[in-house]
């Protein structure tokens, strides 16, 4: 393995406005509708030379944190030592939207893209924006995970509930959403403004596991409604909130990845994580070779290596941690075997992920979620 570290190289800081001017006045104050406009994103690209000398380019356009990726495409590298990895990480919206222009003026762009935003690659393929690629990992990958051989899940991620073992009692834990409620009824003073959750107007993953929770109507209006008496801290990923559980700035954190925070509880965080006991959300972060791929015969490869044993051993024990047998690994509260408990919702990767995405009901959703919650000022990174 290279031990070196990438060389690093800021393609744009800090540009956008974020969408300020469809936020309803009624509902803001002009500070807050200021703080907002000053979210930014920021694309940076990050380049892991050929260990063995140059012959071929890998271009990666992913919105996962490389600190998670990294070991995936070091794992590559072993055994493709002549490709540079040039990967390109952006938050997830960006991400689709460039793909997205890409596809619409024929661009060659990313040689693949790596989202936990599944249902905008399912969106790009149903445009006609993917190539197809069928192989034996493919094949012999979950049937939930993938969509026309052109979009393909390859982790396991549980959305959880994170918190900080010094700020919550070990009483106060919630092991289910009902439990949260009651928790955030009982006790304002103690947790008001203290639980943190995705901004689903600038998360694209907060707003997938949004919808999927607002299937269970009841629970989840209860849910939104006490997240705004609390006055929720919302952030755009994991990674934000995950260091405000650790700096103690917020207790508790809903719905969050469970990879991310299992990564920084192992570095030392002082956090637990939760399974929750009444049902559990399933994301497999997925992968698509862009049509206009400048080296999809390279995508493919990598795209496999993703798929393969030895990928998903370097997932399981180095990159994400979870994996489809549903095993909770250590450190993880909840149910061992998340399969044979039932609870498992997987996030399945097809069509019916194309209603997310339709405009109209997105407007609806999101006018939803801040009549009850008046937002935070939110920074913009990846999940």
């Amino acid at each position: 393995m290279m031990k070196s570290g990438p060389a690093m190289i800021n393609l744009a800081h800090r540009k956008g406005a974020l969408a300020g001017h469809f936020l309803r006045m009624g509902l803001f104050c002009a500070a807050i509708l200021a703080c907002c406009t000053r979210s930014h994103a920021q694309e940076t690209t990050t380049v892991f030379p050929a260990p063995a000398g140059e012959r071929h380019i890998l271009i990666l356009h992913g919105a996962t944190d490389l600190e998670a990726f990294e070991p995936l495409l070091r794992g590559f590298q072993r055994i493709a030592p002549d490709v540079t990895i040039r990967y390109t990480e952006a938050v997830t919206n960006a991400l689709f939207d460039k793909a997205r222009r890409d596809c619409a003026e024929k661009r060659a762009g990313a040689d693949l893209l790596v989202t936990s935003s599944v249902d905008h690659l399912v969106v790009l393929s149903n445009e006609g924006c993917a190539r197809q690629h069928r192989s034996i990992e493919t094949a012999s990958s979950p049937a939930w995970t993938r969509w026309r051989d052109e979009v393909f899940g390859f982790t396991f991620e549980p959305a959880v509930i994170v918190y900080n073992r010094a700020l919550v009692p070990k009483a106060d834990v919630p092991n289910t959403r009902i439990e949260l409620i009651n928790l955030m009824r009982e006790q304002p003073d103690r947790y008001s403004g203290r639980i943190g959750a995705y901004d689903i107007a600038l998360s694209g993953i907060g707003y997938l596991f949004a919808t999927f929770d607002g299937r269970n109507a009841l629970v989840y209006g209860r849910l939104i409604e006490g997240f705004g008496r609390m006055r929720l801290v919302t952030r755009c990923c994991t990674s934000d909130l995950v260091r405000e559980l650790s700096e103690g700035k917020i207790s508790i954190g809903y719905n969050l990845l469970g990879s991310y925070a299992l990564a920084a509880q192992r570095k030392g965080a002082p956090i637990g994580i939760v399974v929750p006991r009444d049902y559990v959300l399933a994301l497999s972060r997925a992968a698509m070779i862009p049509a206009e791929s400048p080296n999809p015969v390279l995508a493919r490869r990598f795209l496999d290596f993703l798929l393969s044993p030895a990928g998903q051993k370097i997932i399981r024990e180095d990159a994400f941690f979870f994996d489809f047998s549903g095993r909770l690994p250590e450190g993880v509260e909840g149910p061992p075997a998340l399969m044979e408990a039932g609870i498992v919702r997987p996030i399945v990767i097809g069509p019916g992920l194309l209603p997310v995405q339709d405009n109209a009901r997105r407007r609806r959703a999101l006018d939803e979620w801040r009549r009850s919650i008046e937002l935070a000022p939110s920074a913009a990174t990846r999940d």
